[in-house]
């Protein structure tokens, strides 16, 4: 008796220690190693390969292969086995049933042949050789859904790759504006702490030492905001990379470089691609719905074996034949088809310009907001340039006395309007080299991109 308790203490103790095993092993395939530091690149390629978006988009590359796979049923043949049994005294059947298992006698009432039994066992097959190749046009419109649900996807992985570059240069600009915040509040504080000594020796008004209380606590306000956005930037970052939770630091400095396209062309484009695979299957729908016109043709082969135990009787048949289908009418059905295919055609051919159309103008748009970003952030480097000096000279004079302090306020108010300006200009210019190569069907990052200094190759740029 202890025998069999501890055997089956032994087997309770490895069933659960294999449970926990299978539980540590499914939660380690479900964690995934995320970068200490993000760069640009990194953080494109960890979307793609992590973000439900992308495994969205592979589902519905499976159920296109399964439609594939639906649509070559027609070039098997069917295969069929059935099997029954049943007894009756239906004059018919009964008088049927003596037939197939070979009992038959000349004195056989036929208007009451009795009760009668049979099992029946039954194999037959089928095949269609000719439908006007409606098989054929089927499987070619499953396959151009197989591309195009391809294509979708990378419709969708190139926009979730502009959405990272997006998020990410969010975060360098709001790290810069949380600093120029930080640095306005810090001069802010210097400056309170000249206007107090000042106070104290009688040499500033109290008005104007309030004044510049005032903008320490709306530096504060403004530091807060813009830390908030920087909070709510990185929860959007990973929302992007498929993450619930996690650090987020991000270093702009050092990153694979993206080169400006020299050529203005959309025909790299996926969604261009992707109406033409629209076309082709549209095409062969087309081919299939006019195929309701001819005939079809059907072979068709069968056995069966059939047992009595009532006449203790068996017997074994078979059968085998051509069949020709021809329908005469069917309420215009054909017709109805063939016209919404010959619709959805025409639907795909002046969407496919349409969207020509609308790829061109997004090329040109790309391409002037990239001109306008380099162009301003020029401007806002020379506005920098002259703010700070002019705010260096403004707290000298502020020091010794020769300087309202609402004068002082606007000063270091432009100065850190200029660091923001500057911020998103630097900002515009990287999205806008993505948002360029986006609208041309570039990728962000190549397989194997090089590291670079992105600070070095944006003053080249902007020069």
């Amino acid at each position: 008796m202890r025998v069999t308790q501890g055997v089956g203490l032994l087997i309770c103790c490895l069933t659960i220690r294999l449970l926990i095993f299978s539980v540590s092993a499914s939660a380690a395939e479900d964690m995934v190693e995320t970068p200490e530091v993000w760069t640009a690149a990194a953080a494109v390629k960890f979307a793609l390969n992590n973000s439900p978006d992308s495994h969205i988009a592979l589902q519905r590359m499976a159920a296109a292969q399964a439609v594939i796979n639906q649509a070559r049923v027609g070039y098997f043949p069917h295969l069929d086995i059935s099997g029954q049994y049943g007894q009756t005294n239906n004059p018919i059947y009964s008088f049927g049933n003596i037939l197939n298992q070979g009992v038959f006698s000349p004195t056989m009432d036929f208007n009451d042949p009795g009760r009668t039994d049979d099992l029946n066992l039954k194999i037959g097959i089928k095949y269609r050789f000719y439908n006007q190749g409606r098989d054929q046009a089927n499987v070619a419109a499953a396959r151009a859904g197989l591309k195009k649900s391809r294509l979708e996807r990378e419709t969708v992985l190139a926009r979730l790759a502009l959405e990272v570059v997006q998020g990410f240069q969010t975060i360098v600009r709001a790290e810069e504006i949380v600093a120029a915040r930080q640095s306005a509040l810090d001069a802010g504080l210097a400056s309170l702490s000249v206007a107090n000594s000042r106070y104290r020796a009688g040499d500033l008004l109290k008005a104007d030492q309030l004044n510049l209380e005032v903008q320490v606590s709306r530096a504060r306000e403004n530091l807060i905001l813009a830390e908030h956005g920087l909070d709510l930037a990185r929860k959007i970052f990973l929302n992007l990379l498929g993450l619930e939770q996690g650090t987020v630091a991000v270093n702009s400095l050092v990153d694979c470089a993206q080169e400006l396209p020299a050529e203005r062309s959309y025909e790299r484009r996926p969604e261009l691609k992707i109406l033409s695979a629209a076309e082709e299957a549209a095409t062969a729908l087309l081919r299939a719905a006019r195929g309701g016109y001819l005939p079809t043709v059907d072979g068709f082969a069968s056995y069966q074996y059939d047992k009595g135990y009532v006449e203790t009787g068996e017997g074994d048949s078979w059968m085998a034949g051509v069949k020709i289908n021809y329908p005469l009418f069917e309420g215009n059905k054909t017709s109805a088809d063939v016209a919404g295919a010959m619709a959805d055609l025409a639907t795909v051919r002046a969407q496919r310009k349409k969207i020509k159309l609308g790829m061109d103008l997004e090329i040109k748009q790309a391409d002037l907001n990239y001109r306008q970003a380099v162009e301003r952030c020029r401007v806002t480097e020379k506005m920098v340039e002259q703010a700070a000096e002019s705010a260096r000279l403004s707290r000298l004079r502020f020091k010794q006395g020769l300087l309202l302090s609402s004068e002082l306020i606007d000063i270091e108010t432009r100065l850190t309007d200029a660091q923001v300006s500057m911020s998103v200009a630097r900002s515009n210019v990287r999205v806008a080299i993505a948002d360029l190569r986006w609208a041309m069907g570039l990728p962000q990052y190549g397989e194997r991109c090089e590291l670079k200094t992105i600070a070095g190759q944006e003053e080249e740029t902007i020069k």
